[in-house]
């Protein structure tokens, strides 16, 4: 390309520029892939350096987006890129203890989030909103909101909608406010470790779940529940309230996992498998199986739910459910850059489903259990 030496503007804002005109006239439109930068390179007559900064500035102001391996791409709206894009995410709680981010839930979230910010020259903080729910006074903010099962006040999601807040909601999620959210499809997940415990040959299958009671549960073992029941009915078996252990307490403990556990074992006829909706309940039963000598998974097959490190070296190694959450990140932040235009108030959604992981603690039911 032919450039005008009598022209002082930096290299790397003409190439700016000449991109931006080109996205104004119609020449490039939105999701149309960018030339790498080895290319603009050559395109412009200039080096890589000067060439990254065009795009990194681009995606800076909002008129280009990256995708982790596949390139630059024009934005949904660049013609309204400028004062309105976001340039910072935050990930807002309300008083939720640190301690709690450490669990693989979070940190690979987090992980997802930060990928698609780095990609997009975007910052990443988190932001507790205490109990006066203050939010960021930042107008160029996106905010990826974790609320509560219980205890928050929705009037304050109103409010925000009402002040063009750009927000998606994580974990919990309020279809009828119309705000974008990102979930984990816990009734899959439920579904995915009893349809393997299922397939094994077992039927008798005892839950192990935290809440009040069996008709007070929050949304995540909700789920996981409806999920359980719904695989039973696949097979034609009776669903039986006596193989539900629920454990009451505000956190997850491995103590739950191993009361849970005996309460199922003390059962007229026990179950000869059980599904633990946390990683932390099922390390619980694997103690409560060896405190009443039972080989695992010869006696008793345990699977749990959440895949946290420790689950990977627990002897036997712990079968579990991988949430996928690093993906649950990317998509709240991809939906807050690319899938709204500013001011837009919509309904946009996304379910990502869990895996399921095998590994030693589970085995087909053995003749000795089929005789109980």
């Amino acid at each position: 390309m032919d450039i005008d030496k009598t022209d002082k503007t930096p290299m790397y804002q003409y190439i700016m520029n000449d991109i931006k005109r080109k996205i104004s006239a119609g020449e490039l439109k939105p999701h149309d892939p960018l030339p790498t930068q080895i290319e603009l390179a050559k395109e412009y007559n200039t080096s890589e350096i000067t060439s990254r900064r065009a795009l990194s500035d681009l995606v800076q102001e909002g008129f280009v987006y990256r995708v982790r391996g596949k390139g630059s791409f024009v934005s949904e709206n660049p013609t309204s890129a400028g004062m309105q894009n976001i340039r910072t995410i935050y990930f807002a709680h309300r008083n939720y203890e640190v301690n709690t981010f450490n669990h693989p839930f979070f940190t690979d979230m987090f992980e997802g989030i930060k990928q698609i910010c780095d990609e997009n020259e975007i910052a990443f903080y988190i932001w507790d909103i205490g109990e006066n729910y203050e939010l960021p006074d930042d107008p160029h903010a996106g905010i990826i909101l974790l609320t509560m099962s219980g205890g928050f006040d929705l009037t304050r999601l109103t409010a925000w909608q009402e002040e063009n807040r750009r927000i998606v909601t994580v974990h919990f999620y309020y279809p009828h406010l119309g705000i974008p959210y990102v979930i984990v499809d816990n009734l899959t997940g439920g579904y995915l470790a009893t349809q393997h415990l299922l397939s094994l040959g077992h039927k008798r299958i005892g839950v192990i779940l935290t809440g009040n009671s069996l008709v007070d549960l929050n949304q995540e073992f909700s789920l996981r529940l409806q999920g359980y029941r719904l695989a039973l009915s696949q097979h034609q078996l009776p669903f039986d309230s006596d193989l539900i252990a629920v454990m009451a307490g505000d956190d997850e403990r491995v103590l739950m996992g191993e009361e849970g556990f005996r309460a199922l074992m003390a059962l007229p006829d026990p179950p000869t498998a059980i599904f633990a909706t946390s990683d932390y309940k099922a390390i619980g039963a694997m103690n409560g199986a060896r405190s009443l000598g039972m080989k695992i998974p010869e006696e008793i097959s345990i699977i749990g739910f959440d895949d946290v490190k420790t689950s990977e070296y627990s002897y036997p190694r712990l079968s579990t459910i991988n949430q996928n959450t690093r993906k649950l990140g990317e998509r709240a932040a991809e939906i807050l850059l690319f899938d709204l235009k500013d001011g837009e108030n919509r309904l946009v959604k996304d379910e990502i489903v869990p895996t399921l992981v095998l590994r030693d603690s589970t085995a087909p039911i053995s003749s000795k259990q089929k005789g109980k």
